[in-house]
């Protein structure tokens, strides 16, 4: 049975005419790269080091690497690599699940434990599986999965939050999207689908509450400029693909592949191992700033998550076995 959301998202596909996979300059295959990640976020810098590194090899192969949804907005990605007006993307588990409802679980909050446990899931044989999934149905190749942070909530005025009920009524910035609109409703927000680069003027207008964010993107993007409050929710960690529409893979070379694959997951391992760091020190960075940290009860707060996603239609279609997987890995 196809969905609404499933047809949607093939509409979009197959309503634009096709391009070519890869553009190519001066004898060089130039790939280009959209994320929505401010420059100076963990994965912005990263992808810089993988243009460095794909450009150092000499290989014929140029990196062009675009920030803050500057060549592409925030969403739109995934349909750009599809019908070929770009090459790579970074691509959240919440992109696929739009395409590929049957691993709409990876988006459910409160799923991963810690970093480690998100790690076991994504490089053993679910992640395998999951990578094979999606070059196959949706025509993108998963070089690197990554580390986005654990999301955590950023108030634009003081309130006291213990509980999901306190969250009431905030207007709530989310991304885009079925899952991500289920993810604010989990953790007791009203939410408000936004691009990234719309945030900062929209708290610091009053237009949202509030927004929901790893520490370092907070950072990042000077949220704390805008907002007053923090409370740890960590209600997702999350993770984030470095990636490559298939024709544009297919059309390198071997040579360029590998120089290409080695530097996605050096770049990986270089955002990954910057976010940890920060986010150990961001807490005592945000309170010199002046911001108001608060611990609410995480087990209310997971118990509202698994009310509201136990009794969505939307979950309906998730793979329940894979779910049961991704809980029991060590």
């Amino acid at each position: 049975m196809i969905t609404r959301r499933r047809l949607f998202a093939t509409a979009a596909v197959l309503a634009a005419p096709a391009a070519p996979a890869i553009v190519h300059a001066q004898g060089t295959a130039r790939l280009r790269v959209s994320t929505a990640a401010p420059p100076a976020d963990f994965l912005a810098k990263s992808l810089e080091q993988m243009k460095q590194e794909v450009e150092a090899a000499k290989l014929g192969l140029s990196v062009e690497v675009y920030p803050a949804g500057a060549l592409f907005k925030q969403g739109t990605e995934v349909p750009a690599l599809q019908r070929g007006t770009l090459e790579m993307s970074t691509m959240t588990t919440f992109e696929v699940a739009q395409q590929i409802p049957e691993y709409g679980f990876l988006n459910r909050g409160y799923l991963f434990r810690d970093y480690t446990h998100l790690r076991h899931v994504f490089d053993g044989p679910i992640g395998e599986e999951y990578r094979k999934v999606v070059s196959e149905k949706m025509g993108i190749e998963i070089l690197a999965v990554g580390y986005l942070g654990t999301r955590q909530v950023n108030l634009r005025k003081r309130r006291d939050v213990k509980t999901p009920a306190d969250l009431s009524g905030v207007k709530m910035r989310m991304p885009a999207g079925p899952e991500w609109l289920l993810l604010g409703r989990a953790i007791g927000v009203d939410p408000v689908p936004m691009g990234m680069p719309e945030v900062y003027l929209a708290l610091k207008t009053g237009t949202i509450d509030g927004q929901e964010n790893p520490l370092a993107i907070l950072n990042a993007a000077k949220l704390y400029e805008v907002t007053e409050q923090l409370v740890l929710t960590a209600h997702m960690l999350q993770p984030v693909f470095i990636n490559i529409a298939t024709p544009a893979w297919k059309k390198l070379s071997p040579e360029q592949q590998k120089a290409l694959r080695q530097a996605a997951l050096a770049a990986q391992k270089a955002n990954d191992d910057g976010r940890l760091a920060d986010e150990r020190g961001a807490l005592d960075s945000l309170k010199a700033r002046g911001m108001a940290i608060d611990t609410p009860d995480l087990a209310a707060f997971r118990a509202s998550a698994d009310k509201i996603y136990n009794g969505s239609a939307d979950t309906k279609a998730w793979n329940q076995d894979l779910l049961k997987q991704v809980l029991a890995t060590p």
